[in-house]
């Protein structure tokens, strides 16, 4: 299909979002921004929080990762990932009864002022800048790997550089976010989302119609190429169920309870039950997604298979190969959907590029505008700036929205410089690393009743917990039999913090936010 033709499709997609952000944008203030007036709609919210969850990510890297290998020599994932959607499933639910709970008798704006209220202002920077960090990696992991295939398949045809093509994208994000923030965000993802789930769905169709298989055909047809395996019984192995699904519910409380960017939507919406209700149908519809996702990733396969690919290892990953050509990993999907392993349907392209792009922006823009309201309220202290006006204010959030950007801009460059095969693994192994001190940290602060001194050794500890962990990970399977650390990593690298910081705790009164 013309890459011209596709390009007019996102485009009009674009300006479709503009209209959307315009219309929910009218009258918004700095309260609007971040935390959307706390006026949400809890429905909109959990069906938005669907796409924003997925990302780009999961929609083309998780059909991917169905036939990679699970270990040198081994059998492929098969549908692996889902011992960690089910961890997810637990995590959303100790979320909404534990974290939500907190956020609403608080009456938070940033999630990270329970830490300066329970600590004081060292463990509150510190938590608010490991978040700065944790989602500037993760989101811009995530923007690269969509970016790269619109590059590849469309704006890399018309000589365009890479690095125009994600500023293109970003200046799109930034147009659409720059005024409604969270208010527009709620009503933009909920668009987003259908498209994204709609497109999955007709995409699932078209393969089973083409390979000429009910849902139960397939199913048989991908247990006997080893692709629907889930649950892996190998205890040494990095993906063992137990160490998924325990690790999956940390991710979950990690980088959705503990992360400012899943939490400002839920606050935003009226009551508390309002919220807990999101939370949880929004848990249980995403586990079917990803299931969906997952028997979208073995079609795949199988339909590549039908068309004369066969798998050979290298590198210890299963690669996919039609003649020269490897489309193994996050390019499956892609070469599927735009014509590369066979011709498709023209309307099979735009369906598959409408719902990437769909999957793209929900999770950049909420990504981009959280960053940007925690560095303003956690890091600025915006909120009680009483020498600034109203006026004065939201320019310095906007100017901070376009810093934010630049950022973003910078890191994808960097994310294309060290290029990946499959980018699901890399973002899960980052979220252990930089998501675990604040995981030590807010678990200190729910779990015990002990004080911290108001003092820089709790920066130096989340600094250095990360560190230990690496050279842990690096080093456990000759120290530990041939044991290999994986998602589990992030409980580790969360209970060194805690026990850091429990060194230099004191006894104290009850603290009145924890009664």
């Amino acid at each position: 299909m013309s890459p011209h033709f596709l390009l007019l499709f996102v485009v009009g997609y674009f300006i479709l979002l503009l209209i959307v952000a315009w219309y929910t944008s009218r009258n918004s203030n700095n309260d609007s921004f971040f935390i959307g007036n706390r006026n949400s709609n809890w429905k909109l919210v959990a069906f938005g929080m669907i796409g924003t969850s997925l990302s780009g990510v999961t929609f083309v890297s998780v059909p991917g990762s169905v036939g990679n290998v699970a270990s040198a020599g081994g059998l492929p994932n098969g549908m692996g990932y889902f011992q960690v959607v089910i961890g997810y499933l637990l995590g959303y639910i100790a979320v909404a009864y534990v974290l939500l709970p907190l956020y609403y008798k608080l009456n938070l704006t940033s999630i990270y002022s329970y830490l300066q209220q329970r600590f004081g202002n060292w463990a509150y920077k510190t938590g608010a800048s490991f978040f700065i960090l944790s989602r500037t990696v993760g989101a811009t992991a995530r923007l690269y790997l969509v970016i790269n295939i619109l590059h590849i398949f469309i704006l890399s045809k018309m000589n365009i550089p890479f690095w125009v093509s994600v500023l293109v994208v970003l200046l799109m994000i930034l147009l659409y976010t720059f005024e409604g923030g969270v208010k527009t965000i709620v009503y933009t993802d909920t668009l987003q989302t259908s498209l994204m789930v709609i497109g999955l769905i007709i995409c699932v169709w078209y393969v089973l119609h083409h390979l000429d298989l009910s849902v139960g055909d397939a199913v048989q047809s991908m247990q006997s190429k080893g692709l629907s395996r889930i649950f892996n019984t190998d205890p040494n192995a990095k993906g063992f169920f137990l160490k998924q699904i325990i690790g999956g519910a940390f991710i979950t409380i990690s980088m959705t309870g503990l992360d400012q960017e899943m939490m400002q939507k839920n606050i935003s919406v009226r009551t508390l039950k309002d919220s807990q209700k999101n939370m949880i149908v929004f848990s249980v519809i995403l586990l079917f997604v990803n299931l969906l996702f997952l028997l979208l990733g073995g079609l795949l396969y199988l339909f590549a298979f039908k068309n004369g690919a066969s798998f050979s290892s290298v590198d210890d990953v299963f690669g996919l190969f039609f003649g020269a050509i490897n489309v193994t990993g996050d390019n499956l999907f892609p070469s599927m959907a735009l014509g590369l392993i066979e011709p498709v349907p023209a309307v099979i392209s735009v369906v598959f590029m409408i719902a990437l792009i769909s999957a793209l922006f929900p999770s950049a823009d909420g990504a981009l505008t959280a960053l940007t309201s925690s560095f303003c309220i956690d890091i600025l202290g915006i909120k009680h700036r009483d020498d600034l006006s109203e006026k004065q204010k939201k320019k310095l959030r906007l100017s901070v929205h376009l810093i934010m950007t630049i950022v973003f801009f910078l890191f994808i460059l960097g994310f294309h410089e060290i290029n990946s095969r499959s980018i699901i693994d890399k973002i899960l192994d980052l979220a252990g690393y930089t998501y675990g001190p604040l995981l030590g940290l807010f678990a200190f602060g729910i779990l015990t009743k002990r004080t911290l001194p108001n003092t820089w050794i709790i920066a130096v500890i989340a600094v250095l917990s990360p560190i230990v962990c690496y050279f842990l990970q690096i080093n456990a399977p000759k120290f530990l039999n041939g044991y290999v650390i994986g998602i589990e990593i992030l409980v580790i690298n969360g209970l060194l913090t805690f026990l850091g910081i429990l060194f230099i705790s004191g006894k104290t009164k009850v603290n009145a936010i924890n009664k």
